[in-house]
């Protein structure tokens, strides 16, 4: 019971020297340093290059580059014109990874690119530069997913790994 009475007139004390509440000082307000000044940086251009599948003959690219081929009935395809904004959104993740784009709208021209991966509709195929499938898709898919799934693959490390000097 003594405790309780001690607990409650230290509690009482420490209150009443409170005292009233005073009011917080002002703001200090410091000059702000002027921002470094920033380099003058010349805008990089980054050219993807988009063929079409008659100009471009699948074994030109084994060990150069890794097709991305899209496919579509008509170049009026929306999945057509999704997946070719996508690649005009973001050209840089793609250049990156030695990405050549092929576009088929024309199925009755036969290409050797519908021959080797026989798609129905709109398909969009990543290979490897080996000529390998990565990835078949039925549906646009955006750069960096594109990128991500190229970054899987063991050419891709082997590249990076020699990029970072390693073995």
């Amino acid at each position: 019971m003594r405790f309780k009475r001690w607990m409650v007139l230290a509690a009482a004390m420490s209150v009443a020297g409170m005292g009233a509440g005073t009011p917080p000082p002002p703001p200090v307000s410091l000059p702000r340093p002027p921002d470094p000044p920033r380099p003058v940086v010349a805008p990089v251009t980054v050219d993807l290059q988009i063929l079409n599948a008659a100009d471009a003959d699948p074994q030109e690219f084994l060990l150069q580059a890794r097709p991305v081929v899209v496919f579509a009935d008509t170049p009026a395809d929306p999945l057509f014109v999704t997946q070719l904004d996508e690649f005009r959104r973001d050209p840089r993740t793609l250049v990156l990874r030695d990405v050549v784009v092929v576009t088929d709208t024309d199925p009755a021209a036969g290409s050797a690119w519908r021959d080797k991966l026989r798609p129905r509709g709109f398909s969009l195929v990543v290979l490897d530069k080996e000529g390998g499938v990565i990835e078949r898709k039925p549906a646009p898919w955006t750069s960096r997913e594109i990128g991500r799934a190229i970054d899987k693959t063991p050419g891709r490390r082997n590249e990076m790994m020699q990029a970072r000097g390693g073995r």
